[in-house]
């Protein structure tokens, strides 16, 4: 079946100028300043130049130098290039970190014409360019999300006898797909054929997600069924795209016919715990929550463990349709089967009960879990004081609970912001004593108050003639 099928199956200056620079010569030490001179001699083919260099690339080397180009500059075209030249040097490669710095120091997402200026260097300068430095172009734009100009690029590749191979369509296509452009990424995928290039299956992953996020299930339906006469046999990945979208527009009974097919042929398609994890998530939304225990008991037959996600799904859900006791017995049967620990789903207990409003029951079952010995999480115990916290009258029962969290050693899940509301609510109710006792645990452990709460504790520490409570909150400030 031929690719074009599918459509009816489914409804600034060009040259670049480098910047007479004002610095005062170094001494070429190290790969920076080597690199560094070269970037600063006005050679048209900066590429050639950097090429006779020879000296060893690293991150480290390549951020200072795009962060020299891109704070000195006007026009980062070179700093860009040299970028673009460092990502196809033999013994180093660009990591995800180092396009997202690439793309901050040349603001590519605020001035995505830097692309283009690049692009259209090349055609003046001719350097030595090749498909491996256009995928690198086509990473900058995937970073920044520039879908019309990662087009562009794929277009321009022709114009220096570069042919865009699988992966290059599939990058633009994903990031059409992402900003919801089905239209144009299947136009993209048809025109893969007409230069002997055929959609693999990360093309029609990346499709069928793309349906499924716009809720076009049924495109994404006619697709995946496409996916099979083209002679490629859909894995897991795109079953579970097909599934979770699916799940989200509530066809559950779809949902379940999926899950079938991929548990009839287990290998490569056999459902992982993400998969169960959709379905039960969405029979819980539909307040089907009971119903989600033959996809527990499915689960566990294929030898398939929940994990807390799951769990705490599962525990939202139930509590939700008031269903206190059957959550209780869920936490009692993943703990005796030994998938998720009993501390943990305690913990997921407490907070889907701070979160639907039942504070008293999440605070009983949190106090219960200190007296037996069970390890609340850094979120129970960060709702759970904030909460105390917030309200002033129980400001000092919150201290006190943290000083038992303390003892049993578990503050070092709690969030820093809680720090600063505990300390805060002290001092507003002139609880100095304890209050010293937590600034000087925060000074020890280096927490610091959160901006907005420091200048009003100091304020009132000052006030209260606290000096030296102040010295242990400026010491624990870096102050």
């Amino acid at each position: 079946m031929s690719i074009p099928f599918v459509s009816r199956s489914l409804s600034s200056s060009l040259r670049t100028k480098n910047p007479s620079f004002s610095f005062a010569t170094r001494a070429l030490t190290n790969p920076v300043e080597k690199y560094w001179t070269h970037l600063q001699s006005n050679d048209p083919n900066i590429e050639k130049a950097l090429t006779g260099v020879g000296a060893k690339l690293d991150p480290s080397c390549v951020k200072e130098l795009i962060t020299r180009c891109s704070s000195t500059s006007k026009h980062p075209t070179s700093g860009l290039r040299f970028f673009i030249w460092a990502g196809i040097q033999r013994e180093y490669r660009h990591n995800s970190y180092m396009y997202n710095i690439a793309c901050k120091a040349f603001k590519i997402n605020q001035n995505p014409n830097v692309i283009k200026d690049v692009i259209e260097a090349y055609t003046i300068d001719h350097p030595v360019v090749n498909v491996k430095t256009f995928k690198v172009v086509l990473n900058l734009c995937k970073e920044a999300r520039l879908a019309n100009e990662g087009l562009w690029v794929l277009k321009k590749m022709k114009d220096f006898n570069c042919k865009p191979d699988t992966t290059a369509y599939n990058l633009v296509i994903r990031l059409f797909c992402e900003k919801g452009k089905m239209d144009e990424a299947l136009m993209l995928m048809e025109e893969m054929s007409l230069i002997d290039l055929y959609p693999d299956m990360v093309t029609f992953v990346t499709m069928v997600k793309g349906f499924c996020d716009l809720g076009r299930i049924q495109d994404a339906d006619r697709l995946f069924k496409i996916i099979n006469q083209q002679g490629l046999p859909p894995n897991v990945v795109a079953y579970s795209a097909l599934l979770d979208g699916v799940c989200k527009v509530g066809d559950l009974e779809r949902g379940i016919e999926l899950l079938d097919e991929m548990e009839k042929k287990c290998g490569s398609c056999s459902p992982t715990v993400v998969t169960y994890t959709s379905i039960i998530r969405s029979f819980c939304e539909k307040g089907r929550s009971m119903e989600a225990f033959t996809i527990l008991d499915r689960m566990e037959a294929c030898g398939c463990a929940p994990n807390r996600v799951t769990i705490s799904t599962f525990i939202n859900g139930l509590i939700k349709e008031d269903r206190v006791d059957e959550a209780y017995k869920l936490i009692d049967r993943v703990v005796a089967k030994g998938s998720v620990s009993k501390s943990e789903c305690y913990s997921s207990l407490v907070v889907t009960f701070f979160r639907g409003g039942k504070f008293e029951e999440g605070e009983k079952v949190f106090r219960r879990m200190l007296s037996g010995g069970l390890k609340p999480d850094g979120v129970a115990c960060s709702v759970l004081l904030k909460k105390m916290c917030l309200k002033e009258e129980r400001v000092l029962e919150g201290f006190e609970l943290y000083n038992e969290i303390e003892k049993l050693g578990f503050v070092i899940s709690i969030d820093s912001e809680i720090y600063s509301i505990l300390m805060d609510g002290l001092c507003r109710k002139r609880h100095l004593l304890e209050a010293s006792k937590l600034a000087r645990f925060m000074a020890q452990k280096g927490i610091q108050l959160k901006g907005s709460y420091l200048k009003s504790v100091v304020e009132y520490l000052k006030n209260a003639g606290e000096m030296e409570l102040v010295s242990h909150i400026y010491k624990a400030n870096g102050g």
